[in-house]
């Protein structure tokens, strides 16, 4: 009987998303943004503040809005089908459904139960770029489409719905990937790639199962970009942007911003480069000094840092700005309760197996291929973080290894984890001995700015 109201519940609200889709391009943006938040409310109820929505209808009531303006823009150049797939996966079956089953099952198991899965289905890349764990491990491992089924099985048990493909390049494996969007209708798909493997045929396979789209790497423009990534990347980068705009596909960047370029991946003139191509939204990562050979030369100084925040709230502000959602992985913890990792809100899993508590934090002591999915979640690493978020009050100072070294180094040694690195282990005290000044001289400047925006 449950199975047969959820059916007839996502009947419903993926019509209703259709009908406010459709609407949105051929009628009064305002209005029909204003029916959105409406059908929000109706579904999600009280899993959100009664302010929030009327905060998104005080946005929808203004049709010169730049969010408006953004709303007409997915609607007219986004195939609606993908638009509505994500909507119904993510905010329905992860945001409504999924939420109550995994703050229930987290009550139940005395754990952390993410909203989202990452996983690496390879380790394998044809690039070879500076700063990333990846560009270390070389073609060693890969997860079986087998074990990455049983995640996402399991997973949609514990009311998870969304699962991230990380790597290495996962599109190395997008014919498997393209399986499991298959075999998972109500999972929302995405992926971090760097590119160069997205074609007209894998374009063609976007449109054809609805719940998948990816986020491109780029860091900078041409000259910056291939400093990092390698000569004539840039270049493929632009083409794949330009494939899926033809195609209707909606499409993210994922940008690592360092001590070297992050006025160049926040500036007007590149924002506008990347809206012009059809670009959406735009994830920032910090660059975080991972590995044994990981240089400290591109942490940012705190002054760097502070620009990085207020730049990225001022791009996504409900005034000025730019046209597409930016999201700061490091400085939006305020708006997160601090760190998500440890299954809080996501937790990775790498090509190997080792479940770990963030991508950035390669130790584990679990391992998908021999365990279930809530047996990893129960690991001594994860119960750590279970019990010890958030690991500082100032969320401006989120995470346990860049802003507070001291903590991962102790819940590393208390948990027993393993550095599950696939070429050489790195021990968490010299992980957090690169990030020991960042984080001493990032103090006080976050403690000040916290201060002042939220009271002494």
């Amino acid at each position: 009987m449950t199975n047969v109201i959820h059916a007839a519940e996502r009947k419903v609200f993926k019509a209703a998303l259709d009908h406010l889709i459709d609407k949105v391009e051929t009628e009064d943006a305002a209005e029909a943004a204003n029916s959105v938040v409406n059908l929000a409310e109706k579904i999600l109820g009280s899993a959100w503040k009664p302010e929030s929505y009327q905060r998104l209808r005080d946005i929808a009531a203004d049709k010169d809005s730049k969010w408006v303006r953004y709303a007409d823009r997915i609607a007219r150049d986004c195939d609606h089908g993908i638009v509505s797939t994500f909507l119904l996966n993510a905010a329905y079956e992860g945001g409504f459904r999924g939420f109550k089953t995994s703050e229930q099952a987290s009550e139940e198991y005395k754990c952390n139960i993410p909203w989202i899965v990452l996983m690496d289905p390879t380790s394998a890349c044809n690039l070879h770029c500076t700063g990333c764990w990846a560009a270390e491990y070389g073609h060693k491992q890969n997860l079986s489409f087998e074990v990455m089924d049983k995640v996402l099985t399991e997973g949609k048990e514990l009311g998870i719905h969304a699962c991230l493909f990380t790597g290495g390049e996962p599109l190395v494996r997008k014919k498997d990937i393209i399986r499991l969007c298959e075999k998972h209708p109500d999972v929302a798909f995405h992926a971090f790639t760097n590119g160069t493997l997205i074609d007209d045929e894998f374009c063609k396979e976007l449109l054809r199962v609805k719940n998948f789209f990816v986020s491109v790497s780029i860091e900078g423009f041409e000259e910056t970009n291939d400093a990092r990534r390698g000569q004539g990347v840039y270049q493929k980068v632009l083409h794949a942007m330009e494939l899926m705009k033809s195609y209707k596909i909606p499409f993210g960047v994922s940008i690592c911003y360092t001590s070297k370029n992050y006025t160049v991946v926040t500036s007007d003139e590149f924002l506008d480069m990347l809206i012009d191509k059809g670009c959406y939204f735009a994830w920032y990562f910090h660059y975080m000094p991972v590995g044994m050979n990981a240089s400290t030369d591109l942490l940012l100084t705190p002054e760097q840092r502070l620009y990085m925040k207020d730049r990225i709230r001022e791009i996504r502000g409900l005034e000025g700005g730019k046209e597409i959602f930016a999201i700061d992985f490091q400085n939006d913890g305020e708006f997160v309760g601090g760190c998500v990792a440890g299954g809080k809100r996501y937790m990775h899993i790498n090509a190997a197996g080792d479940v770990e508590p963030c991508v950035f934090i390669h130790y584990s002591g679990a391992n998908i291929n021999d365990m279930s999915i809530l047996d990893c979640l129960r690991q001594p690493l994860f119960l750590k973080y279970y019990e010890n978020q958030p690991f500082n009050d100032n969320h401006l100072r989120p995470c346990p290894m860049l802003e507070n070294p001291e903590i991962l180094r102790k819940i590393v040694a208390e948990s027993g984890a393993k550095s599950t690195d696939l070429e050489s282990p790195e021990t968490a005290e010299h992980l957090c001995s690169k990030c020991d000044q960042y984080a001493a001289h990032w103090a006080p400047v976050a403690e000040k700015v916290w201060a002042e925006s939220h009271g002494a």
